[in-house]
């Protein structure tokens, strides 16, 4: 069993304006601390084996400069791998825009760590999109970042799950449904999105992650 609220409560949410390479960027930033020495977060960051556990097997050339591809996900270019603090790739799914991930690593109290994971895509193209259709596909990326992040701490805690198929539980639903919330929360703080539309964009992402699950929490 997982303890939702707790995992829940444990990171926190920002809305940003990180910048891009080739211009102005919105961001998504995760913040959570880790009951695990650094070195042991950065191997499970790094280490292809370790990183199946939780985020799905990849391939490529693992270096700065190289390439990666995740199954059934994302891809791109490894631009900066510094250990144990930092790495930054670009993040694409298929033909779609072009996005990038920055992981950020540092030393906490008593062997823990605190990490950060900051998801920029381009300005233009994000509010474009919210502009759109609404905020529901920001709440989506959050979500599923939350549920990458989750795994995390269950591999760090010596759980084994298959990531290509625990999302589908009753227990990882509810998680993502409350991380849902959670992310609208921070987007209307960060955009002031009206109560009505918020509303809308949950009950979207929601049913991305548990489409027999209402969006009222």
């Amino acid at each position: 069993m997982i303890d939702i609220v707790n995992q829940i409560n444990a990171t926190h949410r920002e809305i940003g304006n990180q910048a891009l390479a080739t211009g102005a960027g919105r961001s998504l930033l995760l913040r959570r601390v880790y009951d695990a020495p650094i070195e042991d977060v950065w191997s499970a960051c790094t280490d292809p084996q370790r990183l199946s556990r939780w985020l799905g097997p990849i391939e490529g050339d693992l270096r700065p400069g190289g390439t990666f591809q995740l199954k059934d996900n994302a891809g791109g270019d490894i631009l900066r791998c510094e250990k144990p603090h930092l790495i930054k790739v670009t993040w694409v799914f298929g033909e779609g825009m072009p996005t990038e991930v920055v992981v950020r690593l540092a030393p906490g109290d008593s062997d823990h760590t605190v990490f950060e994971l900051e998801h920029t895509s381009p300005a233009e193209i994000v509010d474009e999109l919210v502009r759109t259709y609404g905020p529901g596909g920001t709440i989506g990326i959050g979500g599923g970042w939350d549920l990458a992040l989750l795994g995390l701490d269950l591999i760090l805690h010596r759980m084994t799950f298959d990531p290509a198929s625990w999302q589908d539980t009753p227990d990882a639903k509810e998680f993502a449904t409350r991380s849902c919330h959670a992310w609208a929360a921070a987007i209307q703080a960060a955009w002031g999105t009206s109560d009505d539309d918020i509303a809308a964009a949950i009950a979207f992402a929601v049913q991305h992650f548990a489409p027999e699950t209402s969006g009222e929490r």
